[in-house]
């Protein structure tokens, strides 16, 4: 019997330090490991990122003319498209599809004017509706989607994202090592990340804060809110990390710090937290969802109220011995289960396929 043909859309790969990225692989490696024989499976990729799965599936090649016609529109039986800014449009290929939604932050966000942010849902409901399955990442970015696209209620689920166990090596050293102790973030230096407000949190302590990502004109304001807290020679703003140096940091660190008001997931907080360490997290969007019950939450973002839960949750995490906890929210997430999860969807849409 022929297996079912799949398509899997892994083109926003580009940049190995951004979000995509790290779920194209993560999620790619763990469908071609837990498939087992179920679906012939294909990866949509750039040429340039072919080697990232070893020549163990079959690669289509995105090539720009696919958005006007794509040869193989008829070949294959399901297509997931692996994120909502999907190259290879949903209304070019006849097969049941699927779209994964990362976020809707843009609706969150004040940046973009009322007009751009009107222009951007219209393309997204676009987008669902020619699909037959929507799968979210969150339960948060879910709502955000019933809420502002109803009638797509019944086809969203929600399949977290994995996390990769991070190995140390034993002999890597980051270029820079903060004195200890030290409290550690990494994302991209934007304002919604809201690392300008963790300087406050070294305010009548000695912890030094190193800040791993990629940097932008943001940075400045998080250095004068050092300068405020008088810590300027404790903030370290390190830039891009290797995948060696994050795990140097996640390993070493006292606590992670996560005060995010625009997250789908929230993958740094699971990296940490498999190192059993204390999270200090905003609580808004996603990050409950992943920070459990064992995680610490930032209700507001008053200087006085994050240094008393800093404080308060170092004492209880310690005192309680919650590392064991905290590793054990880790392990709730894996690529191996949503995987699965996927792979369930995909024959719930060839079901459906043979049914109508």
């Amino acid at each position: 019997m022929k297996k079912p043909n799949v398509l899997v859309t892994f083109d926003s790969m580009k940049d190995a330090n951004c979000g995509y990225f790290s779920f194209g692989k993560g999620l790619g490696d763990a469908l071609i490991k837990e498939n087992k024989g179920k679906f012939k499976l294909n990866f949509y990729l750039f040429k340039h990122t072919q080697y990232l799965f070893n020549g163990l599936v079959d690669i289509v090649y995105l090539s720009r003319l696919d958005r006007l016609f794509f040869k193989k529109k008829n070949d294959f039986d399901v297509v997931h498209l692996s994120d909502q800014t999907c190259r290879l449009r949903p209304g070019k290929v006849n097969a049941k599809k699927i779209m994964t939604v990362h976020d809707m932050n843009k609706v969150h966000l004040k940046f973009s004017k009322p007009h751009r942010i009107k222009v951007y849902l219209k393309k997204l409901g676009k987008l669902i509706s020619q699909c037959d399955k929507v799968v979210c990442i969150s339960q948060f970015v879910a709502n955000d989607v019933i809420q502002y696209f109803p009638e797509a209620k019944e086809k969203v689920s929600v399949i977290y994202n994995g996390a990769d166990k991070l190995i140390p090596d034993e002999k890597h050293r980051p270029d820079f090592i903060p004195p200890k102790p030290f409290l550690f973030t990494i994302g991209l230096l934007s304002v919604q990340k809201g690392f300008h407000l963790l300087p406050a949190l070294l305010k009548g302590n000695n912890f030094h804060l190193v800040i791993s990502g990629k940097e932008t004109p943001h940075k400045q304001t998080i250095l004068v809110e050092a300068e405020k807290y008088d810590c300027l020679e404790r903030v370290h703003i390190t830039g891009p990390v290797s995948d060696e140096d994050k795990t140097w940091y996640y390993q070493n660190c006292d606590a992670f710090l996560f005060p995010s008001i625009a997250e789908g997931f929230g993958l740094p907080i699971i990296e940490a937290m498999h190192f059993g360490k204390p999270a200090f997290l905003s609580k808004f969007t996603s990050l409950p969802e992943v920070g459990g019950d064992v995680a610490y939450y930032f209700d507001n973002f008053e200087p006085e109220h994050m240094q008393e839960v800093f404080r308060s949750g170092m004492i209880d995490f310690t005192q309680n011995n919650r590392a064991q906890e905290a590793v054990a929210q880790a392990e709730k997430f894996s690529w191996e289960i949503a995987a699965n999860q996927y792979l369930h969807l995909y024959q719930e849409c060839m079901l459906n396929s043979d049914s109508n």
